[in-house]
């Protein structure tokens, strides 16, 4: 069974030639499993002083997966794996072993255009620069890890080079291409385009309709930390998080890592207000959600992974956002917040809550943004890391770029870096070409929840009684269990009858935000 054997099969000469690339995938995958978990501990609890002897635990273990990936025998056993493959079509066992050998052979061309030097080197950096990153950020000191962003974007670039060379690809798409397979920059500079012509416009609209609007309560804090993660754990178990299966932990950075038997998310809170922490752990929860889906046939094989950061963004937004900011959760959930926090009044009243989570007002920290103007602060990062990787942004200069183009987009200037550069982890974490998966998957979380919703009546109403069991099952059968099987593009056609349509996603704004 492909991904439970992890050992011996991978040198045995006399198994087919994809039953030895199943086998060596699955060690490949059960080594990125461990990096996995290191990386959560490093999040989570490992103390400041362990931050080097784990750079160099990840380096190592990064070095031995590329090392097995590139191997001189793999490209034969690829090209002979094709040919065992050819013909296969349609959803059967045949076809995903044809398409597990196509995720292959693309993870195969990104890996043999880097050495292993290469991705050692990349990797001790990226592990430096995140620690001091964590200093810097709660410092609001940007010039305390520029030299060390300086040492991974010169990494970063030298890696994007490489890759674009083998891959025949601009440096831009070649690093896109790791987290949205067959994405390009081009395409996304059209939606984006259309983005910004739209978004100006409606904002104002939206601050015009909330003008009229009752006034937003706030309810009185303060929420300790014990009771936030009470109800957090509460809203998981009935969205369908299985705590056998996973965790849920405090971090600088909200995240969801771990493996599909183990799922690790994380939220970082606020006892002044509870509820951005809530919407981050259901935000993660969706994530985790789509890990724990994945289908188990194909566990440790590239075709049993996500279908790339789009499809993967959607599934958390499609918690977040069109589920859990919707009226209906929020009729349902109440009552819950009000007795978690024994809460009293009208600020604890479902339609003064809708209010709060679907108020719309430009801020500084992407993470709490809401929907219309989140598209910005994507487009933003998607501007900067594009011109740093071309060469036409400094790292010196990425502050003062960053407010300028910070004002432009929504009108505000970061007081200090802490709310403007550094906020993020993904680049001082080597995340480059990943921001546009962020917009790309709201869009496609819009997308997907309509179509989710027209085929099945009784999502809606499963959602008001705080029942999620319809919603999942049509996601397990249309998105989670599908893998990597299909492109995202025949992904999306096949769940929703149409490719990504950013009409789907305007025509949501206007019904939540106008409506």
């Amino acid at each position: 069974m492909p991904g439970t054997e992890v050992g011996a099969a991978a040198g045995s000469n006399s198994a087919s030639p994809c039953a030895r690339l199943e086998a060596r995938f699955a060690r490949i995958n059960a080594l990125a499993e461990a990096e996995g978990m290191l990386h959560w501990d490093l999040a989570t609890m490992m103390p400041k002083g362990g931050a080097e002897a784990r750079g160099d635990q990840l380096a190592v273990l990064r070095a031995l997966r590329h090392g097995l990936l590139i191997a001189p025998e793999v490209g034969d056993l690829l090209a002979e794996a094709e040919n065992e493959t050819a013909g296969a079509d349609g959803d059967g066992e045949a076809a995903w072993r044809r398409a597990n050998v196509a995720e292959m052979s693309r993870l195969w061309q990104h890996a043999t255009a880097l050495s292993e030097d290469q991705v050692e080197a990349l990797s001790r950096a990226v592990s430096a620069c995140e620690a001091a990153w964590r200093g810097a950020r709660a410092d609001s000191d940007f010039a305390a890890v520029a030299g060390k962003l300086e040492t991974v974007l010169e990494l970063v670039r030298e890696a994007a080079a490489a890759k674009a060379e083998a891959l025949g690809l601009a440096p831009y798409d070649a690093l896109l291409d790791e987290y949205e397979p067959g994405g390009r920059a081009a395409e996304i500079d059209r939606t984006f385009a259309d983005l910004e012509t739209f978004l100006p416009g409606f904002l104002e609209e939206v601050r015009e309709h909330q003008r009229r609007r009752p006034p937003t309560v706030m309810p009185d804090g303060p929420f300790p930390i014990e009771r936030q993660r009470a109800l957090a754990v509460r809203l998981m178990e009935r969205l369908g998080f299985d705590f056998d299966h996973g965790r849920l932990d405090i971090s600088l950075h909200p995240f969801c890592g771990g493996t599909p038997d183990d799922v690790r998310i994380t939220t970082r809170y606020d006892e002044a207000n509870f509820t951005s922490a809530l919407m981050g752990v259901l935000h993660e929860t969706g994530h985790a959600l789509y890990e724990r889906g994945l289908p188990q046939r194909w566990r440790r094989q590239p075709v049993g992974q996500a279908r790339g950061m789009s499809v993967h963004e959607s599934q958390s937004l499609l918690v977040e956002m069109q589920v859990c900011r919707s009226r209906s959760f929020l009729g349902f959930a109440a009552p819950l917040l009000k007795e978690a926090f024994a809460g009293d009044g009208p600020a604890w009243e479902a339609d003064n809550l809708y209010r709060i989570y679907t108020r719309v007002e430009p801020g500084f920290i992407r993470v709490d943004a809401d929907e219309v103007t989140y598209p910005a602060h994507v487009i933003l990062r998607y501007r900067l890391e594009r011109a740093m990787i071309a060469g036409d942004l400094a790292v010196a200069d990425l502050p003062g770029a960053w407010n300028e183009l910070h004002t432009k987009l929504l009108g505000l200037t970061p007081p200090d870096d802490r709310r403007g550069c550094l906020q993020d982890i993904h680049w001082y974490d080597g995340a480059w070409g990943y921001f546009p998966t962020y917009t790309l998957g709201a869009m496609t979380a819009a997308q997907l929840f309509a179509a989710a919703e027209a085929a099945d009546p009784e999502i809606e109403p499963g959602i008001a009684a705080g029942d999620f069991t319809a919603l999942l099952a049509w996601l397990r059968a249309n998105v989670h269990t599908r893998g990597s099987l299909l492109a995202t593009p025949a992904l999306l056609r096949q769940a929703t009858g149409r490719a990504l349509d950013p009409a789907v996603f305007k025509a949501h704004l206007r019904r939540r935000y106008l409506g």
